[in-house]
């Protein structure tokens, strides 16, 4: 075996030192497969129960009337994340497209969104006009307001009571950390805030932007309160093979509103063409929480690697796992090119490039992504990316197996080795 690592180009001194480390996380790896069957049985019982059969991969196009396939898959997902509906589209090209929707749909001129877990994603900025962008929510009318969390980490009840009024209208709770060294959220936690955003406003809505979290626990914010649960089919539920789309699962009410947000008022679910993309959908949904279990498994190694070298990371080697994101502070610009020059170079497709930061869309500063993926920007694939900015983080997800993230933690360290910005010696 270390012969066939060495040939992909990790060193015996690398190597050697990764086995050191995941001697020690057999008890933790159990568990996750144990986590891992559970969510594997509750999808077979939603596509059972929702009668998945082979009429359903059939391709539509044009308007999409009439489109079983479409219909049984929004069922399975409803099914699984125990919602009275959903909307499962290749239409919704990203997470944020499926979060911007879901506000959108469900936020009218006058109304305030707050969020109670400091500020959100980069890409939402220009969503909400945080950031003044054409289009945001702030241009039709709808305020913003939002209650830091405390030191810890942890919510602050206090300024979450102060900050609700009578005109918020919807709480959006980001699950994961983002590119923030805060640490992610449990099911638990997010249910807990949830019932005290409601205790204070009983008809207030709250929206869970569940991206990298789910099938990572045995519930989803869906079973604690949430009334839309919102992701990214290029993350954990597409399994690899979805090749575009989004998700919300929620109330009724709230998922209508979101179809007429997407297509348009009177047509809302009932159109919408596949376009030859629900096997992949249906297939990727089914195999997702092992390969969710296997990116669970290299964050874990990430976060064992790293830490013992002297690195912060969040979660540390020894957290509980609330999604699939490693951050590992690096503290410098160099230590996050070679990071992920490492992560490029593990990958199956386009392992001869090198990443250098740019300018992306949506975010305030240079970002450096490496990711050879098979579907473009998919983050349940072995990636690893961040903002070039103090503290200088980088975020590692993903891998399709655990052996895929097993190799790209052991070539990020080995290209940090290479440049002698990491000491393996005494270790």
């Amino acid at each position: 075996m270390q012969k066939m690592y060495e040939a992909l180009g990790v060193s015996r001194a690398v190597y050697e030192y990764g086995e050191s480390v995941l001697a020690g996380l057999r008890e933790r790896f159990d568990a996750i497969d144990a986590t891992a069957e559970y969510n594997q049985a509750k999808v077979l019982a939603a596509m059972q129960k929702s009668r998945v059969s082979g009429a359903c991969f059939a391709t539509s196009t044009g308007y999409g009337y009439n489109d079983l396939g479409r219909e049984t898959l929004e069922d399975v997902y409803a099914a699984c994340f125990h919602t009275e509906a959903a909307l499962v589209r290749p239409q919704i090209t990203c997470g944020t497209h499926a979060l911007a929707l879901a506000l959108g749909a469900n936020l009218r001129p006058g109304d305030e969104l707050l969020s109670p877990v400091g500020a959100p994603y980069d890409t939402l900025e220009e969503v909400i006009g945080i950031r003044p962008s054409p289009g945001s929510l702030a241009e039709y009318g709808v305020t913003y307001r939002q209650a830091d969390l405390l030191p810890d980490g942890s919510f602050d009840f206090d300024a979450i009571r102060a900050a609700i009024n009578d005109k918020t209208r919807l709480v959006t709770i980001q699950r994961s950390k983002g590119y923030a060294t805060r640490p992610s959220f449990s099911v638990d936690q997010i249910g807990r805030l949830i019932a005290f955003c409601k205790s204070v406003k009983p008809d207030v809505l709250c929206m869970v932007d569940n991206c990298y979290g789910e099938f990572v626990e045995r519930t989803e914010p869906s079973d604690v309160g949430a009334d839309m649960t919102v992701g990214s089919l290029i993350k954990n539920p597409g399994g690899g093979l979805a090749a575009a789309g989004g998700y919300i699962c929620g109330t009724g009410p709230c998922v209508e509103a979101c179809a007429r947000r997407l297509t348009a008022p009177g047509l809302g679910k009932e159109v919408g063409a596949n376009l030859g993309q629900l096997p992949g959908m249906y297939q990727g949904f089914f195999l997702a929480p092992t390969v969710t279990a296997g990116a669970l498994k290299g964050a874990i190694f990430a976060a064992n690697i790293y830490e013992r070298l002297g690195f912060a990371c969040v979660p540390d080697a020894a957290e509980p796992r609330h999604d699939i994101i490693q951050a590992v502070t690096l503290g410098s610009a160099e230590r996050m090119e070679a990071f992920c020059l490492g992560i490029q170079a593990a990958a199956p497709v386009d392992s001869h490039v090198t990443p250098v930061p740019w300018p992306m869309p949506g975010y305030d500063s240079d970002v450096i992504m490496a990711a050879g993926a098979f579907v473009q920007g998919s983050s349940i694939e072995l990636s690893a990316d961040g903002p070039i900015r103090p503290p200088y983080a980088v975020y590692f997800q993903g891998g399709l197996t655990w052996y895929h993230a097993k190799t790209g933690i052991l070539m990020s360290l080995q290209k940090l080795y290479e440049r002698g910005l990491v000491d393996l010696r005494g270790i």
